[in-house]
């Protein structure tokens, strides 16, 4: 059945992914981002682009009234729009850390806000929360994304069981390694940050992983199919997770107590 779809974050990566997808599925895509013009190859496979900031209030506010302008309802919501932040948490500046928790967090929760009442109307709609392992599980130079995830994915347990009455099911999509230019951005990010202080050396090892990783990660259409599972199920599960290391890592951060997981997350950067 052909649903009305809102992607946040649909300028690059999994975001625009998710727009073409969905778009040749049958539905209709609306794909939202700051970055009106790299989206113009989606515009013209007829995704319906919105330029949003979802750090600005009115720009959310405006979104969701277009759409609803022009369909009468909204079914599906996907907070994909998110970044990386890293870097050591004593030399991130507070402002930068609110800056990623306003991105992560507070944007994909005030577009929920928005969009639930009209769901309500309709008794129906998916909440579809973009998050990562990295909302299960933490590793070093990463603190304030990780602190933006886990927070994600606490929210939606909380949203889940507010609004399942009202016929609306929240799910958290948890990827792992993707191939995108979210790694790239990480990594200058940190580099930036803390390249060059006391954190070197980490900075320097944990790295290498990343670019080892990279040549790992899982195509897209991975983290594509599992956003096709949350909207097709009659019943979606509350979480999905799939690409690189996502299933083995998720294990055994649930297996394992808290020095050793951190031992063997240490002994990866030897």
């Amino acid at each position: 059945m052909k649903k009305v779809i809102l992607v946040t974050g649909a300028s690059a990566g999994i975001g625009k992914d998710f727009a073409k997808h969905l778009l040749q599925d049958g539905h209709i895509v609306y794909g939202a981002a700051r970055r009106v013009d790299k989206m113009e190859d989606i515009r013209k496979l007829g995704v319906k682009v919105l330029e949003m900031d979802v750090t600005d209030d009115a720009a959310m506010v405006n979104g969701v009234d277009t759409i609803i302008k022009a369909e009468g309802r909204i079914d599906v919501l996907i907070n994909n729009a998110g970044f990386g932040s890293y870097g050591a948490i004593e030399e991130v500046s507070i402002s930068d850390a609110k800056y990623q928790l306003d991105v992560n967090l507070f944007g994909a929760a005030r577009l929920a806000q928005l969009v639930i009442p009209h769901m309500r109307k309709e008794h129906f709609g998916r909440i579809i929360n973009i998050s990562s392992i990295g909302g299960k599980l933490a590793s070093m130079l990463g603190g304030w994304y990780h602190a933006s995830k886990f927070a994600l994915e606490g929210l939606s347990d909380s949203l889940r069981n507010e609004v399942e009455q009202f016929g609306i099911d929240v799910v958290v999509i948890e990827p792992g390694g993707v191939k995108s230019e979210w790694s790239g951005i990480a990594a200058d990010n940190l580099y930036k940050v803390s390249g060059n202080t006391n954190y070197k050396p980490l900075v320097d090892s944990f790295a290498v992983i990343m670019r080892k990783t990279e040549t790992k990660n899982a195509d897209p259409i991975v983290i594509v199919d599992l956003v096709r599972k949350a909207i097709e199920a009659k019943k979606p599960k509350t979480r999905y997770s799939g690409g690189y290391m996502a299933k083995l890592g998720l294990f055994m951060r649930w297996l394992l107590p808290d020095r050793l997981f951190d031992k063997m997350l240490m002994s990866q950067l030897k």
